[in-house]
């Protein structure tokens, strides 16, 4: 249950934010990440100022609580900073860094707020209708559907192991781990293939 909170907890809260229509937020943040990758540096700080302000402003809106941000932004952020580290090494690397680190943070963060505060068929709905394929779109719902059922599955896994697990240990519980994933990853592929051959006798293609 708290894996299904961390994923779609927020989603449920009554806030302004929330109830605004999907179109709009989706509009805005799409907005925000174009202007925070596309203003130039250094002349382009004041705009990356307001964009942080703004939401921030949207963050205090949405009724979301300032850890779950935080949280979600130190989950994301080691997928970015890898590019943002290499530049360390190029001329004027320091300063393109510090770049990299503040647009990736604010395209991040204005993400977070949309998907933690857009119920997902809506925002599926809102990309199908600006003319997204309809195969990507159902690839999305179906990725979405399933995370979920990962998300059980490794859970009853992990309390099946631990049920036969008498002795604790740093090593011993790296090694579990592993076998999970392992034995996850083997489930989770004869899954999608019965699943795919259920839709394909349904008429899917």
């Amino acid at each position: 249950m708290a894996l299904h909170d961390l994923i779609d907890h927020y989603r449920r809260v009554d806030s302004p934010i929330h109830r605004l229509r999907t179109g709009p937020k989706f509009t805005a943040a799409l907005v925000v990440v174009a202007v925070a990758v596309a203003v130039p540096l250094p002349a382009g700080w004041p705009w990356l100022g307001l964009l942080a302000a703004a939401l921030v402003i949207a963050a205090g809106f949405s009724q979301l609580p300032p850890s779950f941000l935080v949280r979600r932004l130190l989950l994301l952020e080691p997928f970015v900073l890898g590019a943002a580290v290499l530049a360390l090494f190029r001329p004027h690397g320091l300063s393109v860094f510090v770049s990299l680190l503040a647009r990736s943070t604010l395209c991040l963060l204005a993400m977070i707020l949309l998907s933690a505060t857009t119920p997902f068929a809506s925002l599926l709905r809102t990309i199908r209708d600006i003319g997204v394929p309809k195969i990507l779109v159902s690839v999305l719902a179906l990725m979405y559907r399933y995370l979920f059922v990962m998300i059980d599955e490794a859970d009853r896994m992990r309390r099946a192991r631990s049920s036969r697990t008498f002795k604790a240990g740093r090593a011993r519980s790296w090694g579990a781990s592993s076998g999970i994933i392992g034995q996850l990853f083997v489930r989770s592929a004869g899954r999608a293939e019965r699943v795919y051959g259920a839709m394909c006798a349904r008429g899917w293609r």
